[in-house]
């Protein structure tokens, strides 16, 4: 469930803010509304910060030895630290800067590659006595045509260019000399002392690559700085952006406002109380959109809290915790994209290997662990139900499991069912899995809304996933079976399903809008009438989607049949015997990693999209982040 919450606003001495703010960041319970900070305090904070990053990320591309890793070091205090760091970045930018006149010196040492060594002092000795030289490149074949009337030295010839140089030929370029020909301007500095830049630029990156080798030892520290740094970073945010009163007066006040979850509010009470502190507190306002979510639901439900988590999806504090049908239909749909027993056996297995070991070594066993638990299980189940395992075919199974199958569902009695085949039976559960999940939707939305009219507005959109899921199996699986003018027990299937489209459609016409007034309602239905029509066609595709699970199941089906195909061969030869298992173990292994992507793409989708959609949730919440010296909860 989503816990209720309460806005307070505490107001405090501004001269005692900085320890209110300790106290209250102990108790932590008080999720605070966004503050933007300022300050000298801040800045030196956020710069500490910003250097701790760059140095650990510096640090952790340094592979230390065995030696440097046993070895006894220093405990640096903070300030030796924040030394440290800042002498890294610093550092780190003069390795920029020289990799950058290397790169400089480089290109310009490749302009004269075909020159040789070129010296500035030569040329300028020459020019003094009396001997302009100019240096110009031309194509090979064009060297010969050169006026004669032009002073030429050829200094070399490659295959398509000639290096030339022009005595005495004037300030500007030569009147008669060819367009192909090309000055080449001097270096900025003769060669060898751009070369010798550059040595010396790589003798010192040399040096900083050895400075950082020598302190990565401290990376462990500086991460641990940069943990705690976050938290001073915050406090100081908070109590530099905190609102307040004329600071030169002894009376001068501050305040903070933010949010509490109302089973707390007496815990916040007892501590304004014994601190003095003033405090207003109110219900949050319908149009307020920073309310936090705090979730609470029994052991079992919060399994499913490491997805959520991973997701980053929240509910907004006035939309549903779906929770617990979260968790229940991922299962589900987790079993039949893994769609293998012997997938499921595997993780139920090495989940319950690592709970063990870890009930051994008397580490917690994170929830992610007993997830994974439920996961396998469900696999196992979905395995059993269609009678899959590893991919092995149903007729080289043991009997028993073909026995312990469903047989609609089961690949074992595929040339033995009538009527329809494994497959639409396989479709037909995919599209009665999203009729149960949707209008789970839909009566939530009734439950809500059981004082209202916008009951018969959610009324009218389940009776519309009713009729309109006959028709998915009418246009999906079989017309004839699942024809319109089919009559049962003297009822018209058929034209009950689309009366029901029908009954739904004006209901949800007239009530979906409902605030108050059915004209207004009706009137909102209205002007966005092309919405209102392409709801039903939504309503459609999100049934046809839940064919997607019975789909990527069978496409992991094959994957598993063809891994065993190549690999049966090669098993029964002694000599490749061992190749024939590392290609079993790694097709499998594949498959199963494409499964998991596939559970985190489709399964997640169902839940957090066409569900959703049908709840009316957009998952825009704000999870509840109290200030507390623990950080997040």
């Amino acid at each position: 469930m989503i816990l209720p919450m309460k806005k307070v606003s505490i107001v405090l001495l501004n001269k005692e803010r900085e320890q209110s703010l300790k106290i209250l960041r102990k108790l932590g319970l008080v999720h605070l509304e966004t503050l933007t900070g300022f300050g000298e305090k801040l800045s030196f904070f956020k710069e500490i910060s910003n250097n701790s990053m760059i140095s650990e990320s510096i640090l952790s591309e340094i592979k230390l030895s065995k030696a440097q890793k046993k070895q006894q070091i220093k405990v640096l205090k903070d300030d030796e630290i924040v030394a440290l760091t800042k002498e890294i970045v610093a550092q780190s930018e003069r390795k920029k800067q020289l990799l950058d006149v290397i790169t400089a010196d480089v290109n310009e040492l490749d302009r004269f590659s075909g020159w040789g060594n070129v010296s500035l002092e030569d040329f300028e000795y020459l020019k003094e006595n009396g001997i302009q030289l100019k240096m110009y490149e031309i194509p090979s074949a064009k060297y010969p045509l050169i006026d004669k009337s032009i002073d030429t030295l050829l200094v070399n010839t490659g295959k398509k260019i000639n290096r030339f140089l022009i005595i005495n030929g004037g300030e500007g370029r030569p009147e008669k000399l060819m367009p192909e020909a090309f000055e080449v301007s001097f270096p900025r500095e003769s060669t060898s002392v751009i070369e010798n830049e550059v040595r010396q630029a790589e003798r010192e990156i040399s040096k900083i690559e050895e400075f950082f080798v020598k302190n990565a030892v401290y990376l462990p520290q500086i991460q641990a700085y940069k943990k705690r740094l976050q938290t001073d970073i915050e406090f100081e945010n908070i109590n530099s952006g905190m609102s307040h009163e004329n600071e030169n007066e002894k009376t001068d006040l501050a305040w903070i406002s933010g949010f509490v979850p109302e089973e707390d509010l007496e815990a916040l009470k007892e501590a304004c109380r014994q601190n003095e502190w003033a405090l207003a507190y109110s219900d949050p306002e319908e149009d307020d959109l920073s309310v936090p979510t705090k979730l609470k639901n029994n052991k079992l439900v919060s399994l499913i809290y490491p997805l959520t988590d991973f997701l980053g999806t929240v509910p907004g504090y006035r939309e549903y915790d779906i929770s617990g049908w979260f968790l229940l239909f991922f299962s589900i749909f987790f079993g039949m994209i893994f769609g293998d027993g012997g997938y499921g056996l595997l993780l139920t297995a090495a989940f319950l290997f690592i709970i063990l070991k870890n009930a051994v070594t008397r580490k917690k066993n994170p929830p992610l662990l007993f997830l994974g638990i439920i996961l396998g299980i469900s696999t196992i189940i979905w395995g059993t139900v269609t009678c899959t395992w590893f991919g092995i075919p149903a007729e080289q199974l043991p009997s028993f499991l073909k026995t312990i199958s469903v047989k609609p569902l089961s690949s074992a009695y595929t040339n033995e069912l009538k009527g329809f085949t494994t497959d639409q039976n396989l479709q037909i559960f995919c599209f009665t899995l999203a009729l149960l999940q949707l209008s789970v939707a839909h009566i939530k939305g009734m439950i809500v809304n059981r004082k209202s009219l916008k009951f018969f507005g959610e009324l009218g959109s389940l009776l519309q996933l009713i009729g309109l899921y006959y028709i998915v199996l009418n246009l999906v699986v079989s017309s004839e079976h699942f024809a319109l003018n089919k009559v049962i027990y003297n009822i018209p299937i058929g034209y009950v399903e689309l009366a029901l489209i029908a009954v739904g459609f004006v209901l949800s016409f007239i009530f979906a809008n409902y605030e108050g007034s059915v004209s207004k309602s009706i009137l909102a239905s209205v002007k966005g009438i092309i919405p209102v029509i392409l709801g039903v066609v939504n309503v459609f595709s999100d049934i046809v989607s839940y064919i997607r699970l019975w789909a990527v199941g069978l496409a992991g089906a094959a994957i598993s049949a063809t891994v065993n195909t190549m690999a049966g061969p090669i098993l029964g030869h002694a000599i490749l015997f061992a190749i024939g298992v590392i290609l079993l173990v790694f097709g499998h292994g594949l498959n199963m990693v494409l499964n998991l992507l596939s559970v985190l793409v489709h399964g997640v989708r169902l839940n957090t999209l066409e569900f959703s959609s049908h709840l009316g949730m957009s998952w825009s919440g704000l999870k509840y982040s109290p200030f507390s010296e623990k950080g997040n909860k």
